[in-house]
């Protein structure tokens, strides 16, 4: 089948590289990257961006879920696959078969696991001030029956940052509180006689922001794919991310929009001069944000077009006046270069008031993924 026939991921592996290469420079020596590729890798394709990972000499993944971990098993993916979320009990048996590490998201969930019966390999979250998952880090005794559980073989511990991106004096201080509160946990744990676990803390921002901390782990994210959350984030390490992914769909035709006309569902834009309009491939179905719907823009033969109409599931309009070159058949690019104009994904968000996180892990299924 041609990948490239309606509406398409490009991905740019040689950027993933060097991107990784940025990381690695950041970190101290025995930290590896335990690269985040849950949801499908932050919409790039997860056993794609894996296995180009897992070239790199990657041995460690986290993904959201144990459905995750299985794809990826599937697609031939070795090494550590830690589950970052709840397990249902009756996917257990998928922990064993697929060889995947599991989340202990606190101690009832611990006694559940240990109930069972059968023999799991699990990370303990340690809950340091996100108040998500994670057993809180002050009951240290609660953290250390944990680890006495004959059935849990505890191989890491870790928490998350959850403001580790900020800059103000009060996200500064809390990140640090919560190093300092993962720190304890660590040294009450071998204070008791307890060793041998692996440790991780950081995510993107973690890593980029306080790249001095010294685990052995970092949770790569969104940066790994060379971009951040939004466009006036500012970080602390001086490293030149590359953007790994474009998007691109297909031209489907060019017609004339007359002045006093209206075009798309609800007639939400109306012409106020003849202009001419084209339709691209692409809708909220693959993940483009309807609220981009008369404000967002694409790029086409090196030159801006803005949305105009509301965006549809499976199409959207936009206005080609002055490009006379534009016809049926060429690429519009949504995310990416088209001549010397680039659109990043923190664009896109920006216009859709979200972060490039959320815009990339929806671009859907059925968005072909091409690495170039």
């Amino acid at each position: 089948m041609y990948q490239k026939g309606r509406a398409w991921i490009e991905l740019n592996i040689e950027h993933l590289k060097h991107n990784v290469e940025e990381f690695r420079s950041l970190l101290p020596s025995g930290c590896a990257l335990m690269p985040a590729v849950k949801a499908n890798a932050y919409g790039h394709g997860a056993a794609l961006i894996s296995k180009a990972l897992q070239e790199q000499g990657i041995q460690s993944f986290c993904v959201a879920s144990a459905a995750e971990g299985i794809k990826l098993r599937q697609e031939g993916i070795t090494g550590e696959i830690l589950v970052l979320s709840y397990t249902h009990p009756e996917q257990f048996e998928d922990l064993i078969t697929y060889h995947l590490i599991q989340t202990v998201v606190d101690g009832n969930y611990a006694r559940e696991l240990q109930n069972d019966g059968r023999k799991f390999t699990v990370h303990v979250g340690i809950d340091t001030g996100m108040h998500r998952l994670g057993e809180w880090w002050e009951n240290v005794e609660e953290i250390v029956k944990i680890f006495q559980m004959p059935n849990l073989t505890v191989t890491g511990i870790y928490s998350h940052l959850c403001v580790s991106d900020g800059k103000d004096a009060r996200e500064q201080a809390y990140t640090l509180e919560q190093i300092h509160h993962f720190e304890y946990v660590v040294e009450e744990l071998h204070r008791r006689g307890i060793h041998g676990f692996k440790q991780h803390l950081q995510g993107s921002y973690g890593i980029l922001n306080y790249s001095e901390l010294c685990f052995d782990y970092a949770r790569a994210g969104i940066a790994l794919y060379g971009i951040l959350s939004g466009k006036q984030d500012k970080v602390n390490a001086s490293v030149k991310l590359k953007p790994v992914l474009s998007l691109k769909a297909r031209v489907e035709s060019v017609k004339m929009l007359y002045q006093g006309e209206s075009a798309g569902y609800g007639l939400a834009y109306c012409a106020n001069r003849n202009h001419k309009i084209g339709i691209l491939s692409i809708g909220y179905a693959d993940g483009i944000p309807r609220n981009l719907s008369n404000r967002g823009q694409v790029l086409c033969n090196g030159k801006i077009a803005p949305i105009i109409g509301r965006i549809c599931m499976d199409q959207m309009l936009v206005d080609f006046s002055g490009m006379e070159q534009v016809k049926p058949g060429d690429a519009a690019v949504l995310i990416g270069k088209s001549g010397e104009i680039e659109i990043r994904a923190e664009d896109m968000a920006g216009w859709a008031g979200t972060i490039s996180n959320e815009i990339l892990s929806r671009m859907g299924e059925r968005l072909e993924r091409v690495a170039v």
